[in-house]
């Protein structure tokens, strides 16, 4: 990132912007606490290419676009690792003179000439944007397969071969070198793919590595089934379990940070018939808090929720399958209403981020901390919101209701397929009819959908077959109709075939998926006076339903269409989500 100073000369000398405009967005990003840099490209008053483009002039060196490059493994090795990552350059070309890199800070004189003396090369300097400087160096560990290549050698199979189930034994083989480095790998791997979590799972002759990214399962590495009782003795250390258990469930947790990551991974440990099976999940503590926005609520969708999070007291539940975000959405809720003025406490299992000025209390049923234990004690706290991580029982449900009706606003999750569903499942679950309809002020059902990746999409037209396929699941007119009204599409584009949707090609980029990152898609049934009567009635769910929808409210599998519509996600990755 540049300094003040340089970005102001930048802009000014690339007449991008004058000065007085230049201090009136000054002032505005020190009002929202941001850089200059950063709150002019989150505004798009300057995209970020037009920034280091503009910067490669004013320090008169070439820009490079890195996005189509393709980068020979000795060529980019040419600088190691540590000092890529510490000083953010590239080694992207080379000839028999010169090596080009590419850089954010060309100004780095000191670097270079280390770099020069090292290699006994003259170095070619660059400029290129942050973003692609960041897809490069994941190239580093692109191939988990090239870094255990010493596994298949007959020394590292003696080193790590027959391993009992001593707990001395099994202490001391987990803290020698190639278990550490092995173990160290996968973790570092994981993080830099962006994975979620990460599976680990004995077979019969070998050990299977799987990476959960962008919510599909794909696998990474095979392992030798020698090294198995390694890898899960070292992973136990870290976790702090009891490494000569092998016949019960354990679960335990443990961090690993840089100057570029701060990573928890909560570790489940589960035995199974050729061993014992390891789930790691990943939460990054470092990642910056979204906003509703960010996690695709659409405008309309967005109103109804801030309108129901200003409410003083009632209950907001969102719902939906395990791995849907339902979390995110919650944390992102009290992130807005996380203010000096009021007293925020959370019941949670386990505690997934840590908030600033929010009270969060871990449950542990081992020692009778259950939710609804922990809920009783948190109302004696004087809390003005309160956030239960789920609600599973009747207890739990029963008092985060009476919580509600006294006065707190109370956020929580549940397991349902559709927003509808939940008001029939409180009642079920033993809380009166006449409790729900008075205390629920807005169900908010969810799914994540895998975004289109942007350096590969294309568009297409839906053909006669697809079109047919479609009708037999959906109801074409009334999606249409919804398109039409919520102006993603204009009335005189009413046929599906006429419409433009898009897809990933497959690139470098995303691994040839066609996809990178995802995105929620939601429906937010908000109650009235209508949806009262019917949860007073003991109506179905899909009359709940219908009269949600007659009040305007925008459907899982429409919100979906919508993004697809908009060349977000895909006509398939919908499918995919909100099949039941």
């Amino acid at each position: 990132m540049f300094t003040k100073k340089q970005i102001k000369k930048i802009l000014i000398k690339s007449n991008i912007l004058d000065v007085a405009e230049l201090k009136k967005y000054q002032q505005v990003a020190t009002k929202k606490g941001k850089s200059l840099q950063n709150y002019l490209i989150e505004e798009k008053i300057i995209t970020l290419n037009a920034l280091y483009e503009s910067a490669a002039t004013y320090f008169k060196v070439p820009f490079i676009s890195l996005k189509n490059v393709i980068i020979r493994h000795d060529v980019l090795m040419k600088i190691p690792e540590a000092i890529a990552n510490a000083h953010n350059i590239i080694a992207f070309d080379e000839d028999k003179k010169f090596l080009k890199v590419a850089t954010l800070d060309p100004g780095d004189l000191e670097t270079f000439n280390f770099l020069k003396k090292k290699l006994n090369l003259d170095l070619e300097v660059h400029i290129a944007t942050p973003d692609d400087i960041k897809d490069i160096l994941k190239n580093y560990h692109k191939s988990l397969k090239s870094e255990f290549k010493y596994l298949t050698g007959d020394e590292a199979e003696k080193e790590t071969k027959g391993i009992g189930k001593d707990k001395k034994v099994l202490q001391e083989i987990a803290k020698e070198a190639p278990i550490i480095k092995i173990v160290d790998t996968l973790l570092k791997h994981a993080i830099m793919e962006g994975a979620s979590d990460i599976h680990i799972e004995p077979e019969e002759k070998d050990v299977l590595v799987r990476y959960r990214v962008d919510g599909i399962l794909k696998n990474v590495m095979t392992l030798p089934k020698y090294i198995q009782s390694g890898v899960i003795s070292r992973i136990k250390i870290l976790s702090n379990l009891k490494v000569d258990e092998h016949r019960l469930p354990q679960d335990g947790r443990f961090k690993i940070s840089s100057d570029k990551y701060k990573v928890s991974f909560r570790v489940s440990i589960l035995p199974i018939f050729d061993g014992e099976k390891i789930v790691m999940r990943l939460l990054n503590e470092k990642a910056k808090m979204l906003s509703l926005e960010d996690l695709g609520f659409q405008p309309r969708v967005l109103d109804v929720v801030k309108r129901n999070i200003s409410k003083p007291h009632g209950i907001i539940l969102v719902t939906g399958p395990t791995g849907s975000g339902k979390t995110t959405t919650l944390y992102t809720i009290l992130g807005m209403l996380n203010t000096p003025q009021v007293n925020i406490s959370t019941v949670e299992d386990p505690i997934e981020y840590r908030m600033e000025r929010i009270n969060q209390s871990q449950i542990s049923p081992r020692i009778g901390f259950t939710f609804a234990n922990g809920l009783r004690s948190l109302l004696r706290q004087d809390p003005d919101i309160i956030m239960v991580g789920e609600i599973r029982d009747k207890d739990t449900a029963e008092i985060a209701v009476h919580a509600a009706m006294t006065g707190h606003l109370v956020l929580s999750t549940i397991h349902t397929n559709d927003a509808a569903t939940t008001m029939p499942r409180m009642a079920r679950m033993g809380v009166p009819s006449f409790l729900v309809a008075s205390t629920a002020n807005l169900i908010i059902a969810q799914r994540l959908v895998r975004r289109i990746c942007p350096d590969c999409i294309q568009s297409y037209n839906l053909d006669k077959k697809a079109i047919k396929e479609l009708s037999k699941q959906l109801n074409l007119d009334k999606l249409l109709e919804t398109l039409e009204r919520e102006k993603i599409i204009s009335g005189s584009k009413k046929n599906l075939e006429e419409l433009l949707f898009y897809r990933g090609k497959g690139c470098k980029k995303c691994n040839n998926t066609g996809y990178k990152g995802r995105i929620g898609i939601y429906e937010a049934l908000e109650n009235n006076e209508k949806i009262s009567d019917l949860i007073l009635e003991n109506a179905s769910a899909s009359k709940i339903m219908a009269q949600g929808i007659a009040d305007g409210m925008i459907t899982i599998m429409e919100d979906g269409f919508i993004k697809a519509k908009n060349g977000i996600t895909t006509i398939e990755e919908i499918l995919r989500v909100t099949k039941d």
